[in-house]
């Protein structure tokens, strides 16, 4: 059987010095089809046109070593999945919920005050709740509106190229429910923040990677869509 070609992609982080950096988190990408050669009409130079699908999200653990054959680097990744993250955040909060309040039944018991602070037990809820903000009808945008349809209506205006946004929704596919609201955040992501880039919004790819619960992507996303719809309008 004929083999993918794979490889990955890290994220970049800028500093405020200005300098790049690699993130320790990154996405697993397939080259589809043959990579074609192309000439730049404008400066006659050549380079190579390539279609990458991205697929697993990553983590790199430990070092990131050079391959002795040179040319790439090398490292051990974990992939992420994000029903399985959802649950261990889930499951997480329900146990420093179930510590909070034995802890809190303790201190009541030796005469002492304390208040169970587990508030966290309801941020996957909270994640979902919000997810629907982005496709909901919004009395605050134009026709009432979701923001993701102002976006696209937005974005069709603002396109380098005719039938780009359809081009990219067809590739997107359809957004994600928002009971999977991380995948939800990382659709609105890529729709933002296409390849090769629109310059209409703020670059919110990296946060999303390395958000650590699905309220904190849902929250990266809705910052980014808004951000670029004011921008645009």
């Amino acid at each position: 059987a004929d083999e993918t070609p794979t490889f990955g992609l890290l994220g970049m982080a800028r500093l405020a010095t200005g300098e790049h950096v690699h993130l320790k988190y990154g996405v697993e990408v397939h080259i589809e089809g043959k990579p074609e050669v192309c000439v730049n009409a404008k400066d006659g130079k050549s380079g190579l046109k390539i279609e990458l699908v991205a697929k697993r999200r990553f983590r790199i653990e430990g070092d990131v070593s050079q391959s002795p054959m040179g040319g790439w680097t090398e490292a051990t990744v974990e992939f992420l999945e994000s029903s399985k993250q959802e649950a261990d955040e889930e499951n997480e909060n329900l146990s420093s919920s179930s510590s909070s309040s034995k802890s809190s039944l303790s201190s009541s018991d030796s005469g002492t005050t304390a208040t169970a602070t587990s508030t966290d037990r309801l941020s996957l809820a909270r994640a979902m709740s919000r997810a629907r903000i982005l496709t909901n009808p919004n009395a605050n945008v134009k026709n009432n509106a979701s923001l993701v349809e102002r976006w696209i209506e937005l974005a069709k205006e603002n396109e380098r190229e005719p039938g780009q946004i359809d081009t990219l929704l067809e590739q997107l596919g359809k957004i994600p429910s928002a009971d999977t609201p991380s995948e939800r955040a990382f659709w609105v992501g890529a729709l933002i923040n296409p390849i090769p880039a629109m310059g209409v919004a703020t670059e919110i790819r990296p946060a999303l990677l390395t958000a650590r619960t699905a309220e904190e992507r849902v929250q990266i996303a809705l910052n980014g869509i808004l951000s670029s719809i004011q921008n645009m309008s």
